[in-house]
């Protein structure tokens, strides 16, 4: 059981409960025929036929209704067809459980009038949940009106006195009411919340495609210009040397200078990317877990001016750990603590809404490389479960003579 709703998402395990509950409700509602129906039913045999068949509707009625509940939500929040065949099998199934009710209180077979409009809201509440998610809502009032009055003018026609046909139109309205305010209200949540869910997966993913396209940027400014000289003097250098000119060396000559640079340059961008900036790495973490609807807080400490290398190597782990945020489990909120003292500096980052994440990664892994990165500077990495549904990343690094180079791990 724990697996089941654990590794559930918190938008997955909103829409579990509104379901669950949504099917729920018509046996309940079949639940509460039991009561009026026994206390007011008459022993007349075929009063007793009557309610029989009343309670087997009632049973019927909720078959369908999970049914149409199922397609429904579909229909209302994923977009599927609307289930109207068996939307169609559950009004006629409330209409007939309305019929008997009727019949019951003509015959003389409910001894109180007050028992009927007990009774209705039962016979109709099922229908309304199974169908108030398949139109539009000026379609309901119209055809909410419409029952009520049928409802009406059937007691009516039964000879019950005013008051109880008054008391039918007040039991469909409010049948009405109710099933918007439960089955119509319920699935516009679940949409919204689905959506919500949906934005924020994509702002995720388009604060790593931002990256990307700075990153193919800045590559492109360096060589983009770099290249065009080399393809043009090495054209030049092979007309010059078919016409056996010696400046032909010459040219060769610039291309491998324009070459070598381009190589350096390339270098300088490529460093510069993985040379993460700790104060750069934990503003980017707050804007992208923000957006990412994540109540993020960074807790910085006391301003300490951190050696180079020891700044690249928890500027990593920072960004290491808010993509896993992203991408793994399911938080709500982010917090990030460096303190340093001891001759350490201590980066701790967790967050909620954490799935069953195994802290010894296999190799080549994310945090396997924040391993080999903090080890290259004598630090250490703890990663695992902190509390239930909490995970915890700890890195620390000593504060003296990091090594830069071994920190960046740049090669080419």
């Amino acid at each position: 059981m724990k697996g089941f709703w654990g590794k559930r998402s918190q938008a997955a395990k909103l829409d579990l409960y509104m379901r669950v509950t949504l099917y729920l409700l018509p046996w309940l509602m079949s639940i509460g025929v039991l009561t009026p129906l026994s206390q007011g039913l008459s022993r007349d045999p075929g009063a007793v036929a009557l309610g029989r068949g009343l309670l087997a509707l009632s049973v019927a009625q909720c078959v369908v209704a999970m049914h149409c509940l199922r397609r429904g939500l579909a229909h209302y929040v994923d977009g599927a067809p609307a289930p109207w065949r068996s939307a169609s099998v559950a009004l006629a199934l409330g209409g007939l459980s309305a019929g008997l009710i009727v019949t019951l209180q003509a015959t003389g077979g409910i001894k109180d009038g007050s028992v009927t409009v007990q009774m209705l809201p039962y016979a109709l509440l099922t229908t309304a949940m199974s169908t108030f998610m398949l139109s539009t809502l000026r379609c309901l009032l119209i055809g909410s009106l419409v029952a009520a009055a049928l409802v009406a003018g059937a007691l009516a026609a039964t000879g019950a006195g005013t008051g109880l046909a008054v008391g039918g139109v007040a039991v469909v309205l409010f049948v009405a009411l109710f099933a918007l305010l439960t089955t119509r209200s319920s699935a516009w949540f679940m949409a919204v919340i689905w959506e919500l869910d949906q934005a924020r997966d994509v702002a995720a993913r388009l604060a790593v495609a931002e990256e990307r396209l700075r990153f193919g940027r800045d590559l492109h400014d360096v060589m983009g210009r770099n290249l065009a000289v080399i393809a043009l003097k090495s054209e030049l250098a092979v007309q010059l040397a078919r016409r056996g000119r010696p400046e032909a060396a010459e040219q060769m000559a610039e291309v491998q200078h324009i070459a070598q640079e381009s190589q350096r340059e390339v270098r300088e961008v490529v460093r510069g990317y993985r040379d993460a900036d700790l104060p750069a790495e934990l503003e980017g973490a707050r804007g992208v877990l923000s957006a990412a609807g994540i109540d993020c807080l960074i807790d910085r400490g006391p301003d300490e001016e951190l050696p180079a290398g020891v700044q690249s190597a928890l500027g990593w782990v920072v960004r290491e750990a808010t993509t896993n945020v992203l991408r793994h489990g399911d938080a709500r909120r982010c917090t990030v603590r460096l303190t340093t003292g001891g001759g350490l500096a201590v980066l701790v980052v967790e967050n909620d809404g954490a799935a069953e994440v195994s802290a010894a990664s296999a190799p080549g892994s994310g945090l396997a490389g924040l391993r080999e990165r903090l080890t290259a500077v004598g630090g250490t990495l703890r990663a695992g479960p902190a509390a239930p549904d909490v995970f915890r990343l700890t890195a620390e690094v000593p504060v003296a003579e990091a090594p830069v180079a071994k920190a960046l791990g740049v090669g080419l």
